[in-house]
């Protein structure tokens, strides 16, 4: 299986015989995903290469996000490392719309979702620069900033302000985390 798509549907038919891995954020995953993912952030890739590559090389990996797109992304470069990969059409979203299982850690407070935590930041952000543009008209470059990334956020798929947020300690895996995850690929 190269860089492909699998349904909601196709991946719940197979999961059973597939390796899941969540390439959001902890709080995202904590928010609730599909049953038995390993959690391994988007820009903890790279660090679990190898441990993808032998997963790989038992069985086929599917690749989970929220919308599809960092799965995407995070399949694109593990094809690039030799790695095949076949991500969620939809992502977790979708999968949840449709009615299909997830599960969520017991006794864990989630943090917002990633785009939640992106609509507050760029909204605090607009917000910020209108009013303090009453004392200081330059201050409104701020949310003329803001209102440039989002555009270009739309034109590209992409969100550096979700990069930024991602980096945030209660959006980071700790280390203890990640290093279970990757012991739990490996057995």
């Amino acid at each position: 299986m190269s860089h492909t798509a699998l349904t909601a549907d196709q991946a719940s038919a197979r999961l059973h015989e597939l390796t899941v891995i969540d390439v959001r954020t902890p709080g995202e995953y904590a928010t609730g995903h599909l049953p038995d993912a390993h959690n391994i952030p988007l820009d903890h890739l790279d660090i679990a290469l190898p441990t993808l590559r032998e997963a790989a090389g038992r069985g086929d990996l599917l690749v989970v996000c929220a919308s599809g797109a960092r799965s995407a992304e995070a399949c694109r470069r593990l094809t690039e490392e030799g790695i095949e990969a076949a991500t969620l059409t939809g992502g977790t979203s979708t999968w949840t719309q449709l009615g299909h299982d997830v599960h969520r850690p017991a006794g864990t407070r989630a943090p917002w979702a990633m785009e939640r935590q992106v609509r507050l930041a760029a909204g605090s952000l607009v917000l910020t620069g209108l009013l303090a543009g009453r004392l200081r008209p330059k201050a409104r470059w701020i949310s003329a900033g803001v209102a440039g990334g989002l555009v270009f956020s739309a034109l590209t798929d992409t969100c550096g302000m979700a990069r930024v947020l991602a980096r945030l300690p209660h959006n980071r895996p700790r280390a203890a985390d990640l290093d279970a995850t990757l012991a739990a690929l490996r057995g």
